[in-house]
């Protein structure tokens, strides 16, 4: 008699597991969706942030022009001698333009509308940020492009703001520097030939907003463009 209830215990005891299975199939799969989709929003940002630098891609300036060169694997390769001016170049017109999100309550404006550089030759510009809020610090990061794209990989930045969250406190106002150079073999390529107006472009987001997404709309763009 016992040994029959225990039967009976098993077999309901399996039935439940049966029934219950594809609830709990679906429940793990649906928290695996949501996890992974957490996880890529995160990593997206930086994994896009190292790709952009490193190759110039979606008009994103590289990190360093020796990140670029072929002689950056030298052990005696300097980076000093990409900042040298060359005097017997024209000089190149920097233009700046700067915009926020809509959801993003900032002023981001540059202080200078251009600056004219020879290749090599290093330039300091200023942008300025004002959180208009007079209630909350807001964090905000930014992107940033240059136009013509093709012109990315000799674009360089020394010192930069962007990527990097930036806190403003209720109503403060903040100068935000970008130090920069054009490698000198810009010259040496015949597709920069005829450009002398080159765009610097920041736009600023809220710290919740998805940038890899937007930098990828400007890529697909670019590529509307150039088509």
């Amino acid at each position: 008699m016992d040994l029959l209830i225990v039967r009976k215990k098993v077999v309901l005891g399996r039935r439940r597991c049966a029934q219950s299975t594809p609830d709990t199939d679906i429940t793990y799969y649906t928290l695996s969706i949501i996890l992974g989709t957490v996880a890529l929003s995160y990593g997206s940002v930086p994994m896009y942030k190292m790709i952009c630098q490193t190759t110039g891609w979606g008009g994103q300036p590289i990190k360093s022009a020796a990140h670029a060169s072929p002689d950056s694997s030298d052990p005696d390769f300097d980076i000093s001698t990409r900042l040298t001016p060359q005097t017997q170049s024209r000089r190149l017109r920097i233009t700046f333009a700067g915009s926020t999100s809509d959801i993003l309550p900032w002023k981001f404006t540059p202080q200078q509308r251009e600056v004219r550089v020879l290749p090599g030759e290093t330039a300091l510009a200023f942008y300025t940020a004002t959180n208009l809020s007079k209630e909350e610090d807001i964090i905000g990061v930014a992107t940033y492009s240059v136009t013509p794209a093709q012109v990315a990989p000799y674009f360089s930045k020394i010192q930069c703001f962007c990527f990097e969250e930036q806190r403003l406190n209720k109503a403060e106002t903040v100068d935000m520097p970008v130090f920069f150079y054009i490698d000198p073999e810009f010259l040496r390529d015949p597709n920069m030939k005829g450009i002398d107006t080159i765009t610097l472009n920041y736009t600023f987001f809220s710290e919740y907003n998805h940038l890899s997404m937007h930098c990828v709309e400007r890529q697909a763009n670019t590529v509307s463009d150039g088509s």
